[in-house]
């Protein structure tokens, strides 16, 4: 059995993600549900989701509504508290570096983009979705792996701008001071935040129980250190947002739409 906090992983947190689970781990064990003593962080996240002996696990809502439909169980979106967002939402930032001319995302019409995975909601997903409804085209010509690493990319001017979750974005300026050489020049829409599953089949009901008293008895520092503020049922239909292109459809319709830049 196997279980991961992969979402918001960071060394500086990781002390603070092993408390949590530690009290998750305990209140599923009161429900009569087995669980691991410790966080596994050695297989990747993807290929846990699939496990069946998968006990807890962290994902996009991109996955859940393409690969992963009907192949976890949801027991809840975490609340982060951010911004105008509802409870159990996140929307994703479109960062630029402080001297880039862009004020505002439509004025990133064939930017250079970089983006963390095709399979990320914050950093593909959400962005393209903003791009189809307000007529914008953007350039993705560099895949990341992670959002860090697409900051670093804005950073040294190798593309124009990212897109980076909310939650995400307070990591980097807490433990990447480099990145407050970065700005905000707009949001996307709100979706569903990160999401607790299990294995598929499971009755969600006890995990959220656990989770909750978990989050709930949390210690003050570890609660500052992860920002979380509890874990919420969103409606299944929260889920059911369009799927984004894929990038190379993304890429093949700007060299379309640019095909001058395109060469």
């Amino acid at each position: 059995m196997i279980a991961q906090l992969p979402m918001y992983w960071w060394r500086e947190n990781a002390a603070a993600h092993t408390a949590l689970w530690g009290l998750i781990r305990d209140g599923l064990r009161a429900r009569a549900i087995d669980a691991p003593d410790r966080l596994d962080t050695s297989v990747p996240y993807d290929h846990a989701w699939r496990r069946p002996d998968l006990v807890l696990s962290q994902v996009c809502n991109l996955p859940l509504r393409s690969t992963l439909k009907g192949k976890v169980t949801l027991i809840g979106a975490s609340d982060y508290g951010l911004a105008q967002c509802p409870a159990g939402y996140y929307r994703s930032y479109f960062v630029v570096r402080d001297d880039h001319r862009a004020t505002r995302p439509t004025q990133l019409d064939g930017a250079r983009m970089a983006y963390n995975d095709e399979g990320s909601h914050s950093g593909w997903g959400a962005p393209m979705l903003w791009a189809l409804n307000c007529g914008v085209t953007f350039n993705p010509i560099l895949h990341t792996g992670a959002h860090a690493t697409s900051a670093a990319a804005v950073l040294s001017g190798e593309v124009d701008f990212a897109c980076i979750d909310a939650q995400t974005w307070r990591d980097l300026r807490l433990y990447l001071p480099q990145t407050r050489r970065l700005r905000i020049i707009g949001v996307t829409d709100v979706s569903p935040g990160q999401t607790f599953c299990t294995a598929y089949g499971a009755d969600p009901a006890p995990y959220f129980a656990a989770i909750s008293e978990a989050i709930a008895h949390l210690s003050r520092m570890h609660k500052a250190t992860l920002g979380l503020k509890g874990i919420v049922r969103l409606r299944p239909q929260a889920y059911d947002l369009p799927l984004p292109q894929e990038p190379h459809v993304a890429a093949n319709l700007f060299a379309t739409h640019w095909p001058s830049e395109a060469g």
